[in-house]
């Protein structure tokens, strides 16, 4: 009897907590892993910002840090979807939007600008390692016992497409088409993102979601949480390949590159200061820009004071009060743009801050989308969602802890597979 009743239960009845006078049929629909949607995919666009620094502005002192945001963000790609694919009652169907393309839904919309990004990801990707495929196809073909290179080789072989050409003209070729890739990715990446808060500032119905601002702040934040996101992975698998290279072992990099790389411990600190360093003052300036977009949001909506004006208030401030201005701009705004400010910037107070500014940017994600819906249609009441932490079935595991620490962890999966085919950390003077 009681598993018959909990299957006849409303999606979001089991986290939804009510307050005052809210309808029966109202809960907390859009839960945790629509709040991991968007951010997951400001993760994948602020990446690539990040790398196209580099490659299309020629920031010379973000080149190691580049080259590992390339591929960090082509491993958070897959996880973009993610959220949505856990949160459909009927995932298997999600394939449709990929199949049947139109510009006439804002979803469907998404599955052509995904597949239009992730195609630029992965060709910039084949022209910045090109010259590193081939050099391996070289490299394994004379090793007599491979094992589990001889996998790699295959690899290598299969995406290398043919194009086994180092002349200085197909280097150079390759260099120009990169740089064109990432160009042409950085709008396409900021329409990856912006099309999010397209989707939440078009719903008419909502007074805190509808506002022409929305795409943009949304793009803004993403960049922000993406360059803060590679700072802390940055120094942390630098941290770790230090620590194994005082042991006399290489993390991060191929087996086949072991003898190949000639780095002292005191090296990667170095470069590991200069990148974190260098990439948190370019984090300063976006963080510029997000904030203000946010405020003058804000500061829009109670200058023109609509009719929903009133009610927005009391959730802006009053029953969201230490959720935006506490959690989101004090403790994930305010202080780490004050640590990033103060003289003497160290890799630890980055790595702090960046912590804080990914925890800013998540706050922001909760306070649109379940703030959105903390107040009910009849504009007299509230509700609340309660995060299951224990699961009790599948349906509280992927809308709880358990589907955010998936989520989280699956980009560190993907890129650890990836990082085996086109090294991260490879520290190549002469590589695009």
């Amino acid at each position: 009897m009681v598993e018959q009743v909990a299957h006849l239960m409303v999606h979001g009845e089991v986290w939804t907590l009510k307050d005052l006078f809210v309808l029966p049929n109202e809960y907390v629909y859009w839960s945790i892993q629509i709040v991991l949607y968007p951010y997951m995919t400001g993760l994948v666009a602020g990446a690539f910002v990040l790398s196209s620094l580099y490659h299309v502005f020629n920031v010379e002192k973000l080149k190691e840090i580049a080259r590992f945001a390339l591929v960090f963000s082509f491993a958070l790609l897959p996880v973009a979807m993610l959220p949505l694919m856990l949160h459909l009652q009927q995932p298997l169907r999600g394939i449709n939007v990929m199949m049947t393309p139109h510009f006439t839904s804002a979803i469907s919309a998404f599955g052509i600008v995904f597949m239009t990004y992730a195609v630029i990801v992965a060709s910039e990707i084949w022209f910045v390692y090109r010259r590193f495929i081939v050099e391996s196809i070289n490299r394994l073909e004379k090793k007599e016992r491979r094992g589990i290179e001889g996998l790699l080789l295959m690899i290598y072989k299969v995406i290398s497409l043919g194009a086994m050409g180092l002349s200085s003209e197909a280097i150079a070729s390759d260099h120009k088409a990169a740089k064109v890739l990432a160009g042409i990715g950085i709008p396409v990446a900021c329409f990856l993102h912006g099309y999010a808060g397209f989707i939440f500032g078009s719903v008419k119905a909502n007074a805190l979601w509808m506002t022409p601002l929305m795409p943009v702040i949304f793009i803004m934040s993403a960049v922000v949480s993406g360059i803060a996101l590679c700072i802390v992975c940055y120094a942390l698998f630098m941290s770790l390949r230090r620590w194994a290279l005082k042991r006399g072992k290489n993390f991060f990099l191929p087996d086949q590159l072991a003898g190949t790389i000639q780095l002292t411990p005191e090296d990667l600190h170095v470069m590991q200061e200069h990148e974190t360093t260098m990439t948190a003052k370019y984090l300063r300036i976006f963080m510029i820009l997000a904030i203000t977009l946010e405020l003058l949001d804000m500061i829009f909506r109670g200058y023109t004071a609509v009719k929903s004006w009133d009610v927005l208030r009391q959730v802006i401030f009053e029953h969201d009060f230490f959720k935006i201005f506490i959690l989101q701009y004090g403790l994930g705004n305010v202080l780490p743009f004050l640590m990033l400010i103060l003289p003497g910037l160290t890799t630890r107070r980055a790595c702090i801050a960046s912590v804080l500014v990914l925890f800013g940017v998540f706050m922001m994600r909760w306070n649109v989308v379940i703030g959105g819906q903390a107040f009910s249609l009849t504009l007299e009441g509230f509700m609340e969602y309660s995060l299951p932490i224990i699961p009790h079935d599948w349906e509280t595991f992927k809308e709880g802890l358990g589907g955010v620490l998936l989520v989280f962890s699956a980009p560190f999966i993907i890129f650890y597979f990836i990082n085996m085919i086109f090294p991260a950390f490879y520290n190549d003077d002469e590589a695009h």
